[in-house]
């Protein structure tokens, strides 16, 4: 008697295992196909036909070619490459800037106990909570005194750009903080014993030992000026040659949606590409960079 009710009671729960993984599998295949839907038709939108689809008013182009890829290289009223080539110097730039910053403020603040320590962590925390675009108009008003922005050299409202970036990276460093508590400190009481300096330690020992944290914290500091739209369009003004890719194609669809919709689609797709290749390129080390995998003390 007890074996039966054991036997059903097993089967009850394996039942209701299999019953509970097949909803949370219906549930992630359906949000999957949702999230996915709007990027496979904005791909099929940007290969559509010279009439494109706009105008016709149909969900699906009539006709399939690369007319419109080829209108975004060689229209003369919108420098796609110009802007491509402006944003992927912003985003490099501010990758290598704000990787730095971030990495070392969150060794600093794992490592290190000084003092108003907690106060440093806490107003870090505090601002960290505000949207950045709450202080566009201080920071524009400061750039336009010190001559970076409004009508000035290309270089100089890049340079501003850069700044607004890269300025603000320490802020975000807590991620990387809980990788660097994760390394045993062992390690930097062993080196100072062999006579190396901080710094020595920081650049030889630890830095070596970051990889997937650094990879992260690059990714997110390339992602950022990559696709911001805010910032740019507010600071580089209406000089077409200083634009990035976001301000760029803000401006095809609200100027001439009709004639540059499909055109737009595939400005989206191309600048896509790139940061779609890194991320999957590096994505081992963006899981361990979130997860941990550090040598642990």
């Amino acid at each position: 008697m007890k074996q039966l009710l054991f036997e059903k009671k097993a089967s009850s729960m394996k039942t209701r295992k299999r019953i509970s993984k097949t909803a949370a599998y219906t549930i992630v295949g359906i949000t999957s196909t949702l999230w996915i839907l709007p990027l496979i038709w904005m791909i099929i939108q940007s290969f559509a036909g010279p009439e494109g689809s706009y105008q016709n008013g149909s969900l699906f182009p009539k006709t399939f070619s690369l007319y419109w890829y080829k209108m975004l290289f060689t229209d003369p009223n919108y420098p796609y490459w110009r802007w491509f080539l402006n944003t992927l110097l912003i985003a490099v730039i501010c990758l290598v800037l704000s990787t730095f910053f971030t990495i070392a403020m969150a060794y600093c603040m794992s490592r290190y106990r000084f003092k108003s320590r907690k106060l440093i962590q806490s107003i870090g925390l505090i601002l960290g909570m505000f949207p950045g675009f709450m202080s566009m108009a201080a920071i524009y008003y400061i750039f336009k005194s010190v001559g970076m922005v409004g009508d000035v050299a290309v270089w100089k409202k890049m340079i501003a750009l850069i700044l607004v970036y890269s300025g603000g990276a320490g802020l975000n460093y807590y991620v990387s903080k809980g990788f660097f508590d994760t390394v045993s400190k062992s390690l930097d009481e062993a080196a100072r014993i062999d006579g190396s300096t901080n710094s020595e330690i920081f650049f030889k020992i630890i830095l070596p030992l970051s990889k997937p944290i650094i990879v992260y914290t690059a990714l997110m500091s390339f992602l950022g000026p990559w696709g911001d739209f805010i910032f740019a369009s507010y600071l580089l003004g209406t000089q077409r040659e200083s634009w990035t890719v976001a301000v760029g194609l803000y401006e095809l669809i609200t100027k001439d949606p009709g004639t540059y919709y499909n055109m737009f689609m595939a400005g989206a797709v191309f600048v896509a590409v790139p940061i779609t290749a890194l991320f999957l390129f590096l994505q081992r080390y963006f899981v361990e960079g979130i997860t941990g995998g550090a040598v642990k003390g």
